[in-house]
């Protein structure tokens, strides 16, 4: 990938597609297109056709994606699984009529089922049920993987998809109806130290465990996925048409293990009260990445240093508000 290709980061304002932007500006990369929502709506087909005959991106970043955590997923399921069918629809059908040479789809943990066996190896897409609290988008990313497979299959385009685990960063959102656990856990820690309560409340029961990554690490991933030659995809991902690759620590921890790192990062020294009436989610998801390990990567950022990141990053846009 030449430093002054064009390269299209889609969705580049939000947490995973703000670390790519970041990582390839870091990079020298000095052609990368960006466009707001309000500039570019994905989910407008003809819109979507314009920008790419009028830009013809050589690269494409398909980070764009309605998100959210099980509040969200239960409240709006669909907008979740249709807004996500058309921007994956739009972006992936146009970089195939407009010779786009590589694209890197990001997916999710999500698409693997729900009981699967763990560590979730690639191969276990599609051999069983998802998880209830978040279907809807778990089948639009399901679809996206599916689409990319397929176009590589027809025609021949090198389409890649990584399937990060649970990313938290700079730039995460923190709203508390449609946020993950983690930055929720870090804003709930802050105002509750903030005005001296004793305690947070958090959801579930506190035993399932996940798998954390900073969103730093996986933007490193995907420009190793964009950048090394299609042979060596094909041959650490082997499958008749489609390179699909988890991205994660290959580690988990439990939700009541996290939420007392968060309380000690935050300092606060309350207490939590976990609501056992509100469900857990899927009980353990912890990836396999031994085909990201084959091409030479590994998330570099341990927990610990993620979350001070994480929250350093969080107090200055709290204080930017505030002001």
């Amino acid at each position: 990938m030449d430093r002054d290709a064009r390269i299209f980061v889609a969705g580049h304002r939000g947490l995973a597609g703000g670390a790519i932007l970041r990582r390839l500006e870091g990079a020298g990369y000095s052609n990368v297109l960006r466009r707001t929502r309000a500039e570019l709506d994905l989910a407008d087909a003809g819109a979507c056709a314009r920008f790419f005959a009028r830009e013809n991106p050589e690269y494409v970043f398909l980070a764009a994606a309605k998100v959210g955590g099980i509040a969200a997923n239960q409240a709006a399921p669909a907008e979740f699984i249709a807004q996500n069918l058309a921007i994956e629809m739009n972006v992936i059908d146009n970089a195939w009529r407009h010779g786009v040479k590589r694209l890197v789809f990001l997916g999710s943990s999500c698409v693997y089922p729900r009981d699967c066996p763990q560590p979730i190896r690639e191969e276990y897409l599609l051999t069983g049920p998802v998880e209830a609290t978040n279907q809807a988008y778990a089948v639009a990313k399901i679809a996206g993987v599916e689409m990319c497979g397929a176009y590589n299959e027809q025609y021949g385009t090198q389409f890649v998809c990584a399937s990060p685990t649970n990313l938290y960063g700079i730039g995460d959102n923190y709203d508390l109806q449609t946020c993950h656990v983690l930055p929720a856990l870090i804003r709930k820690a802050h105002e509750a130290k903030r005005r001296g309560a004793r305690s947070i409340t958090v959801w579930g029961t506190g035993r399932p465990r996940r798998e954390l990554m900073l969103s730093d690490d996986l933007a490193d991933a995907c420009v190793l996925l964009a950048t090394t030659a299609w042979e060596r995809l094909m041959a650490a991902a082997p499958g008749p048409r489609l390179p699909l690759f988890n991205v994660g620590t290959g580690e988990d921890i439990s939700i009541a293990e996290i939420a007392r790192k968060v309380l000690a990062t935050v300092g606060f020294d309350g207490t939590l009260e976990w609501d056992a009436s509100k469900p857990d989610g899927t009980p353990r998801k912890v990836l396999d990445v031994s085909r990201m390990a084959a091409l030479g990567w590994r998330a570099r950022t341990s927990f610990d240093q993620g979350i001070a990141v994480a929250y350093s990053d969080y107090l200055a846009r709290d204080l930017a508000c505030a002001a």
